[in-house]
Parts: structure tokens; C-alpha cells; sequence
């Protein structure tokens, strides 16, 4: 015969399931008015009041969630180094210059966004400290995550060896982050599809197929 205690557990469990979709639910309801609110007004004219109206909820829920509005960017930075994870894990399992052309062609989950969140982005980076700090710390975390991947596709001869991982993730993480800066600028055509021409056209160095020769400097023609 099943315990007094064991029926309870049982009893409590659909209702611990709500309170935590619930839960759930209200905390991406404010992640996204936040990024919504960000884009229409940018960051640093968003206040929290703003935020919690979008999301209608009242004020005080929102720090039962994000401590602070930095960390709802934080939030934004941590689910690109999720998707740098899992290239990472795909690349274990298969060929590298796929997983990597995914991820920089999606930019690590950024290619759906607008270009006015991607500017208010920008400029919170640019005028905020606190931001400005957190960023460091995920460039400084998806570059070692891209470098595990460049040194997988090295060691199994598909990726050039006359940089080192490390250089090849620096040079790498700083084109795709120029590109999305240009391109919030200036939307003239989908991100998604600049990626992609930017992957073809400068990208194809990548692979170890490819010979890798020093360019000698032209002499420089006087008038």
C-alpha cells in the first residue's frame, strides 16, 4: 500500500509544474518587451517601468527575475555562447567547416534580429561600463569555445594549420562582429545573407585544402 507521503509527493507535483512554466513564462515575457522596448527606444532610454508595462506585469516582478537591466543583455549574451556550445558538440560528432559556416552564417542566433536592437546593443556596449564588462567576459568565453572547434578541425586536417586556433577564433569572432555593426547600420539586404557572402567570399582560406602562401608587397608605383 502506497505511503500517506508518497500520494502527497504525487498530488504536489502538477502544481509544482505549473508554478514553474508559470515561472517561465513570465521570465521570457519580460526578456523579450525588454528587447522589444530596447529596439524602439534603446537601451539606455528603457527603464524597468517600461519594461514591466510591456510586459504586464508589475514593476517589482521584474527583479524577482533580472536582477538588473544589464542582465537582460547578459541573458541575451549567454544564449549566443549556448549556440557556440552546441557547434561545439556538433563538431565532435562530424565535419567542422559546416558547423562553423552554420555559426557564422546564423551569427551564433543573431541572424533574425533587428537592426534597431543590434544598434541599441551596440550603443549600450559603447556608453555603459557594467555592459561593456559583461561583453568582455562572453567575446573573451566564445573565443575559447571557437578555438576548441578550429583546434578539432586542425588536428583532423581540415582546418588550415599556419595560424594557430586561437588566431584563426580571434580574426574569426572580429569579422562577424564587424559585419553585424555594418550591417545594423546600413540593413540593405537580410543578415542572414550577408553572412552568408561574407562566409564564401573570405572564409574559404579556412579549410587545409587550400595553399596558404605569403603575398608579397607591390612596389609602390611614383608619380
Amino acid at each position: 500500500m502506497a505511503s500517506s507521503t508518497a500520494v502527497v509527493r504525487h498530488r504536489e507535483h502538477p502544481r509544482e509544474g505549473r508554478r514553474e512554466r508559470h515561472r517561465a513564462e513570465t521570465r521570457e515575457r519580460l526578456f523579450r518587451a525588454a528587447l522589444k522596448i530596447f529596439a524602439e527606444r534603446g537601451y539606455l532610454q528603457t527603464t524597468v517601468e517600461d519594461i514591466t508595462n510591456a510586459a504586464d506585469v508589475g514593476k517589482g516582478t521584474f527583479f524577482n527575475y533580472f536582477p538588473t537591466k544589464e542582465h537582460v543583455l547578459a541573458t541575451l549574451g549567454s544564449e549566443r555562447i549556448a549556440a557556440i556550445e552546441r557547434a561545439l558538440q556538433h563538431a565532435k560528432k562530424g565535419p567542422v567547416l559546416p558547423v562553423l559556416r552554420e555559426l557564422a552564417t546564423d551569427l551564433a542566433g543573431q541572424s533574425t534580429a533587428s537592426a534597431a536592437l543590434l544598434r541599441a546593443i551596440y550603443t549600450a556596449h559603447a556608453s555603459c561600463e557594467p555592459v561593456r564588462v559583461e561583453l568582455h567576459k562572453r567575446l573573451h568565453l566564445g573565443r575559447r569555445l571557437l578555438a576548441q572547434i578550429f583546434t578539432l578541425g586542425q588536428k583532423r586536417g581540415e582546418i588550415r594549420r599556419d595560424r594557430s586556433a586561437a588566431e584563426l577564433a580571434r580574426l574569426t569572432q572580429i569579422v562577424m562582429l564587424g559585419l553585424t555593426l555594418a550591417w545594423a547600420l546600413n540593413p540593405d539586404s537580410s543578415l542572414r545573407g550577408t553572412a552568408e557572402d561574407v562566409w564564401d567570399l573570405f572564409f574559404s582560406n579556412l579549410s587545409a585544402d587550400e595553399k596558404h602562401k605569403s603575398v608579397k608587397a607591390l612596389p609602390t608605383v611614383r608619380a
